[in-house]
């Protein structure tokens, strides 16, 4: 009588169904991060703002709801304070000065990052947001 199945041993692993199964767990994930990143409720916390203590390294930007850009106690248009950031960036204390934007809580937030492009398009990197003490 012949056996159908010999008796050798196989040595190696198929690891074809494994990275099948890796690859298809890859899209699906691949797929539904960016929908879980929208689909989550975000409330953001309260700060308890730390005073700011002015020095000469520090300019605020002060942006009022109705879109008054006041810097230097002056008010500005848009390339009018990226011209006078600009001229900042080439002075002596250009590299160590750190910009503050102090914007109204009713502007729109395209407008505050409007500012923000501005800034960062003069060459300073040092940009921090102003919040209010919730005191």
């Amino acid at each position: 009588m012949r056996r159908r199945f010999q008796g050798k041993t196989f040595d190696e692993i198929n690891v074809t169904p494994l990275i099948d199964t890796l690859f298809f767990l890859l899209v699906i994930f691949m797929i539904t991060a960016p929908l879980l990143e929208y689909s989550i409720n975000v409330s953001p916390p309260k700060m308890d703002a730390v005073e700011i203590k002015p020095n000469d390294f520090m300019k605020v930007i002060h942006i009022q709801k109705t879109k008054v850009i006041q810097f230097e106690k002056k008010t500005l248009t848009m390339d009018q304070l990226l011209r006078r950031l600009a001229e900042l960036k080439k002075s002596p204390q250009g590299p160590k000065l750190k910009i503050f934007l102090r914007a109204d809580r009713e502007l729109r937030y395209g407008d505050v990052i409007d500012i923000l492009k501005t800034v960062k398009k003069a060459g300073h990197a040092d940009i921090s947001l102003v919040t209010e003490s919730e005191k």
